[in-house]
């Protein structure tokens, strides 16, 4: 009801403004979908793995839940077996992740110029470009990770759980999203207590009722959901920094140390980097939630709860486990340093507006404007996009 209500409404500026991010997204992507007309970057693991489940034999990646393979596999079902079924619903339900990012904005009591500002620089930022221009399993996971923290943020705790079940369906680390959810319902709502502790049951029931189902339409006949679940952990676990070599693999305390870039393909070249102008505002953004803190800000209170379950988690993970881990593990977490970078912008602007400086006001008339151009500018250079300009 409430993206039916924004649709109707596109004549009201702001839903105007999230409409030209959206068109602009999809367009830039819909650009670059046939390029490169080969498997890229881990598209090699999961287009053979599609091809395999529509000729009914079964799943070459016995490691990831089956939500997204079937997703890959539906795309080519549809649109064949080419570079734009491949990466088609990847594009869709990246271009429905920037709208449901914005409506979690507007939940959060954020105005609707911090709302838009934050949608804009995640939507640009790119590494979510890119990861919603391949075909991996990420894009989906995330996606409804965002439908799950709207729904929760909206009040739907049963279906929130349900939509958390989905994201894990997709790819395992949809689980870190669950701790978000709980941590910020303890420290800042506490109401409907069943129906949360329901949400809560209903995120794993979900996973573990819909596991064989779709494992059904995988393998063709039933499968221990139990089982299914131990040779994705048995298997995922064995993936360590001692066990296997790649040049890019990083710990997750580099990721917000230094940049770091990691190729998935050259010509044209796209880059697994979080932009720039992101990466560089990260400190600075969980800095500033937790400042806010003390004005029982709603959004610094969800922001940093999805940093800490979706980003911080990583860390003592991989001291224990020795995990591999990668880059683009931090995608599901950009969304909430958009939230910090925008709400730090909109708070210096409303500082400037009150102060008696005039200097002040001209610094901030400038900056502001010439870092969101200079987004723009990182997200030009960076994506795949260049080579069309």
């Amino acid at each position: 009801m409430e993206i039916l209500k924004a649709l109707l409404n596109l004549r009201r500026w702001h839903y105007l403004w999230l409409l030209l991010i959206v068109v602009f997204t999809l367009v830039a992507h819909f650009i670059i979908i046939a390029q490169p007309p080969e498997p890229l970057f881990d598209e090699q693991h999961y287009v053979p793995d599609a091809r395999s489940i529509l000729k009914g034999e079964g799943t070459l990646r016995l490691e990831h839940p089956p939500l997204g393979k079937l997703m890959i596999a539906a795309g080519i079902s549809i649109f064949g077996d080419n570079a734009i079924g491949w990466r088609a619903f990847s594009i869709l339900f990246g271009t429905a992740g920037i709208v449901f990012f914005y409506l979690i904005c507007r939940r959060l009591t954020m105005t609707r110029r911090a709302s838009l500002l934050a949608t804009f620089l995640l939507a640009l930022d790119n590494l979510t470009f890119v990861q919603a221009s391949v075909a991996m399993l990420d894009v989906y996971s995330v996606t409804f990770m965002l439908a799950a923290f709207w729904l929760y943020l909206k009040g739907n705790y049963p279906l929130s759980g349900v939509l958390l079940g989905l994201s894990t369906l997709a790819k395992l680390n949809g689980a870190l999203a669950l701790p978000a959810i709980a941590l910020h319902w303890a420290l800042t709502r506490q109401d409907k207590p069943w129906k949360f502790t329901a949400s809560m049951v209903l995120a794993p029931l979900a996973f573990v009722v819909l596991l064989p189902v779709f494992n059904f339409i995988v393998l063709r006949h039933w499968t221990n959901p139990i089982d299914s679940i131990n040779t994705m952990l048995n298997l995922s676990s064995s993936l360590t920094f001692a066990s296997t070599t790649h040049p890019n693999a990083s710990r997750p305390w580099m990721w917000i140390l230094r940049p770091e870039i990691m190729p998935y393909w050259y010509t044209p070249h796209y880059i697994g980097a979080i932009s720039f102008t992101i990466w560089g505002l990260i400190v600075p953004a969980i800095i500033f939630m937790v400042y806010r803190l003390r004005r029982n800000s709603n959004a610094s209170f969800f922001g940093l709860t999805w940093f800490v379950s979706t980003y911080l988690v990583w860390i003592p993970l991989s001291l224990l486990t020795n995990r591999i881990s990668f880059i683009f593990y931090f995608y599901p977490t950009v969304g909430a340093i958009c939230i910090g970078i925008a709400s730090g912008l909109c708070h210096l602007i409303n500082r400037a507006s009150l102060s008696a400086s005039n200097k002040l006001r001209r610094v901030v008339q400038i900056a502001i404007p010439g870092y969101l151009l200079l987004h723009l500018a990182v997200f030009i250079v960076l994506t795949p996009l260049t080579k069309f300009w």
